[in-house]
């Protein structure tokens, strides 16, 4: 008689973020039995927009059935991918999107709010499997048999695990059982954040585009890009900042210091900077790359390994990234004894290139004047050797 094939693992996830919740459709489609841990009471509706770019959508296109749809039901589509100098307006580079990226690359690019890409992914995996209000206190591992347990503050029963994963973000508590408390550091940059309707900000250019004003200095810039199918325009911006004493990350900003700020800014710049009525104000922090990832039958991904500043607009697509890859890593796994070396080959097959866009990222140098995306748009994380 054939062999019967090996019991599902037993997998919990902590933290219901992006990166957690693609890994967890991801998990269960290959069938195994996999529990998210929230600390949140519930799915919120916070966060900041997220620009998709193809090598993300694509991933995102073979998590479950239905994903890619929802998602391009509600983002936007840009058209460019566009540079500009912050004081002359001079075009800088001009790279087509749009349905140029989607014969390219295999997918379009896609802006859209980040709690429309978690509603995407938390319709595609069984909410009775989200665990709500449950924060990770303690976490052990049998030396003997590979087993994970975790505790939780809530002190309610702790739960054994054949596998667990860290994708608590850059405070993660995964991460610190694994390898010690470390506080991230402040970059000396902040960013400021607004969405407005696209008709009040007036006669500006390729509102459909994706662009980049590129500052003064590698601190300085203005993003924008369309969302809500371009009804609205989100308006990122970031500058240097001495220190950051607030109690959040994120606060209510000034929109009189947001135009001082970059009031010598093209015109163009300041026009999409006069429809802003309210902004928010946040703080960027980073961690250096971790020279591994996993210990035993525990793991990590997205923001708790590799917290990446904003500036190649690929810290959610990285997170996907590192969710298809480990699920194919585990779907070669077999019994629970396996898992150790399914971790080893997921970290192999992703951290040098999550490390070297980590990198990137603080240069904020990445298509200033042109350049050759592919190496970033054209990965497909369904296809990399595991």
């Amino acid at each position: 008689m054939p062999e019967s094939p090996p019991p599902p693992l037993r997998i919990g996830i902590v933290g219901a973020g992006i990166g957690g919740l693609a890994a967890a459709c991801a998990l269960r489609a290959a069938g195994h039995d996999v529990q998210v841990f929230e600390q949140s009471r519930q799915f919120l509706r916070v966060g900041a927009d997220i620009n998709l770019t193809p090598n993300a959508v694509r991933a995102l296109d073979g998590l479950a059935p239905g994903i890619g749809e929802a998602v391009r039901a509600s983002a936007a589509r840009p058209t460019h991918r566009i540079s500009r100098t912050w004081d002359s307006g001079e075009e800088t580079s001009r790279l087509a999107m749009g349905d140029t990226a989607e014969q390219q690359y295999g997918a379009p690019q896609l802006t859209i709010h980040r709690a429309d890409l978690l509603a995407a992914l938390a319709d595609a995996f069984p909410r009775e499997r989200v665990r709500f209000g449950k924060r990770a206190q303690a976490i052990a591992q049998d030396r003997t048999t590979g087993e994970v347990t975790v505790h939780f503050a809530d002190d309610s029963e702790a739960h054994r695990l054949d596998l667990l994963v860290g994708a608590d973000g850059i405070h993660s508590v995964v991460r610190a059982a694994l390898f010690g408390d470390e506080q991230p550091r402040f970059t000396g940059v902040v960013a400021f954040r607004a969405v407005v309707p696209t008709p009040r900000v007036g006669e500006v250019p390729d509102l459909g585009a994706f662009t980049k004003w590129w500052g003064p200095t590698p601190e300085s810039q203005i993003v924008t890009f369309p969302l809500n199918q371009g009804r609205d325009t989100f308006i990122f911006a970031t500058t240097a900042q001495d220190s950051w004493h607030e109690e959040s990350w994120t606060t209510p900003g000034s929109v009189d210091e947001l135009r001082e700020v970059y009031r010598d800014f093209h015109a163009h710049a300041r026009a999409l900077l006069a429809a802003c009525d309210s902004v928010l104000k946040t703080a960027l922090y980073e961690r250096d790359p971790l020279p591994a990832w996993s210990q035993g039958a525990i793991t990590l991904l997205g923001d708790a390994c590799h917290p990446m500043m904003p500036f190649m607009a690929q810290g959610a697509g990285s997170a996907i990234e590192d969710a298809v890859v480990l699920a194919r890593c585990v779907g070669l796994a077999g019994p629970a004894a396996g898992v150790p070396a399914a971790l080893r080959r997921y970290e192999a097959a992703r951290q040098e290139r999550a490390s070297r866009i980590q990198i990137g990222s603080r240069g904020n140098n990445w298509l200033r004047a042109g350049g050759n995306a592919d190496w970033v748009y054209g990965y497909d994380a369904w296809a990399v050797p595991v």
